[in-house]
């Protein structure tokens, strides 16, 4: 069961902390990390809900630009759920490779309150809290291209090709904004080891994010590369199969902020995060069910908001 399980496209939602315009990006840390998010080995039809908490803040001494607003540090509070929707045909490639594709559609609630200048008495500039809310549609995810090698029974290769496109509700100077207003494209090449008579889990993800120019603005956000892993064991319990282990991830922003609206210069980022991760394998009925639950703490973060993720992502293969 466990490798009939091992299985599930990434599906990040955006609106999440990075680097690049806004200290937010479309690559959200931990979105893609685990066995869960594996290329499906066998036919299957599957349906995952994600959801995500973050919490984070950007110091005054960094000012930042969210939607063409200039802001002196910020703390945005993100909830964000999305409904992902994959499907893997039956090839006659034999039992080696395996093609997918799937959707995501995300919505997002953002909070942000942060501190802005304004002209005071006397033509003095001033600064001023603002807070700004939003909620609706997310930029939705395609991934038309979703390969995986079967190396061995326990070593799979994955590789994936996700564009992110500009659904989402957005508004030219309202620092809270549930999409991102350009297009990004990810391709990401996944190392997958779960062993069938031990239970250890293995996964490494690794991820090159491009953007384009945000029109309304003139911002191009820079290129980022990041990686994603996880390492739990796993064992029987309740009928299932229950994970305890660790996931973490390392983002580096590899080309600079670029435009005439980056009025702020390169504003390059990186930003690492460690936490505890929690899944189960079993059944619901005659579908095959997987959840996970997973906490990531940031740390050591440049140029970026630092905060915390809470991940849960429970799928059925039907």
């Amino acid at each position: 069961m466990k490798h009939r399980l091992a299985f599930l496209a990434a599906a990040s939602l955006s609106s999440f902390a990075s680097a690049e315009e806004g200290a937010t990006g479309h690559y959200a840390p931990g979105s893609m990390a685990s066995f869960i998010d594996a290329v499906p080995a066998s036919e299957s039809f599957l349906a995952r809900v994600n959801l995500v908490s973050y919490d984070g803040a950007i110091g005054l001494d960094i000012p930042i630009l969210m939607a063409g607003t200039t802001t002196i540090g910020a703390e945005s509070q993100i909830l964000g759920s999305g409904l992902t929707l994959l499907w893997r045909p039956v090839l006659d490639s034999g039992d080696k490779w395996s093609w997918a594709a799937s959707a995501t559609i995300p919505w997002v609630s953002v909070d942000v309150t942060a501190d802005v200048n304004v002209l005071g008495p006397r033509g003095r500039q001033v600064r001023k809290e603002i807070t700004s809310s939003a909620n609706g549609l997310g930029d939705i995810i395609f991934m038309p291209l979703m390969l995986n090698y079967k190396a061995s029974d326990d070593f799979s290769i994955n590789f994936r090709l996700a564009a992110y496109a500009p659904t989402g509700d957005y508004e030219l100077g309202r620092p809270a904004n549930p999409g991102r207003n350009y297009w990004s494209f990810e391709p990401t090449l996944g190392f997958f080891y779960f062993g069938k008579k031990s239970g250890l889990e293995a996964s490494l993800y690794t991820g090159y994010t491009l953007n384009s120019e945000n029109r309304d603005t003139n911002y191009d956000s820079g290129d980022q590369f990041h990686l994603d892993g996880t390492l739990a064991q796993h064992f029987p319990l309740a009928g299932g199969l229950v994970g305890l282990g660790a996931s973490g991830c390392w983002y580096q922003q590899v080309t600079g902020d670029s435009g005439s609206g980056a009025r702020l210069g390169d504003f390059k980022g990186s930003t690492t995060s460690l936490g505890p991760a929690i899944s189960w394998i079993g059944k619901l009925g005659k579908a095959d069910l997987v959840a996970e639950i997973k906490w990531l703490h940031e740390f050591q973060a440049t140029n970026r908001m630092e905060g915390d993720f809470l991940w849960g992502k429970v799928a059925l293969n039907f």
